[in-house]
């Protein structure tokens, strides 16, 4: 029994939660802890791999859609269409995640349901296809393939495998992420030309904290050898502009200067320059603190 129909036959007790878990924080390393809320029994697996981080992502290839799984169909009351194409699709929302309550069960295209492999669902996107889901809170980013419907509720735009959503970091519940689609059959992106000194930059050890004032936002770089705060990558600009906006709202006059950096098909945003690498660090500690973004020292 697929997901879908799951879902219309529990419509009637109020399932508000099926297939989306919320879960306490990862413990040390890649096991997580045991606890937590979430839906019956749905939830981690009891045995889950050593190295969740070892997994590889999802590969984007051209693959032929699943006539069945790409039907009109109704679930909790609500119409859906299907995307011919996710080549263009885009969108923001909260991602949820499901476990071992559909684990080694048939999903919506008629694969068994691997919570350690790198896929998710969604209620319109074409089965199968493949996406780039980022976390903007903290600049993670996966690439995954659709193959299974859901999740149902407002708000929510993506349910994730666990191992999808603990490379995401938001295992302790639904969380606001960004969705872009990948065309499998597009040539890979041309290089953006970029100078020297962006081309060579090397990222060290963090830290975020109390802010002395720098130049205003918008300014150009500093010469080599300066030393800035990166706070986040993205896979567009609109989830730098959300982190852009946080830290002025958050911190207010005393930011240094904000910087959105492209490089390649990856937008990131960094603070500074700083003039010393002491200085860096108690910007790191302020930013953390006032909002809990954790930036790395980038020396140009």
């Amino acid at each position: 029994m697929s997901r879908v129909t799951r879902y219309c036959i529990l419509a009637g007790i109020g399932l508000a939660l099926a297939g989306c878990s919320s879960y306490s924080p990862r413990a040390t390393g890649s096991r997580p802890v045991q606890g937590g809320g979430y839906y019956l029994d749905d939830g981690p697996g009891d045995h889950p791999p050593a190295d969740l981080a070892a997994i590889p992502d999802a590969v984007p290839k051209a693959e032929p859609l699943k006539a069945a799984a790409n039907r009109p169909y109704s679930a909790l009351g609500k119409d859906y269409t299907p995307l011919a194409s996710a080549k263009d699709y885009s969108g923001q929302g909260l991602a949820s995640w499901y476990g071992r309550r559909y684990h080694g069960k048939p999903t919506s295209s008629g694969e068994i349901y691997d919570m350690y492999a790198m896929t998710a669902a969604h209620p319109t996107l074409p089965i199968p296809s493949y996406v780039r889901v980022s976390n903007p809170k903290n600049g993670h980013a996966v690439t995954v393939r659709v193959n299974d419907r859901g999740p149902f509720h407002d708000g929510r735009i993506i349910d994730l495998s666990y191992t999808a959503a603990w490379k995401l970091d938001i295992l302790k519940g639904v969380s606001p992420v960004i969705v872009t689609g990948i065309d499998p059959g597009a040539p890979p992106p041309a290089p953006v030309a970029t100078p020297a000194p962006i081309q060579s930059e090397t990222v060290a050890t963090m830290a975020l904290a109390p802010l002395a004032p720098s130049s205003a936002a918008g300014a150009e770089p500093a010469a080599t050898g300066t030393t800035y705060l990166q706070l986040g990558a993205f896979t567009d600009g609109a989830g730098a502009d959300r982190v852009i906006q946080q830290l002025r709202e958050r911190i207010g006059a005393g930011l240094p200067a904000l910087r959105r950096l492209q490089v390649g098909a990856t937008v990131k945003v960094q603070m500074g320059p700083f003039a010393s690498l002491a200085e860096a660090d108690q910007a790191a500690q302020k930013v953390e603190r006032e909002t809990g973004i954790h930036g790395f020292k980038v020396t140009r």
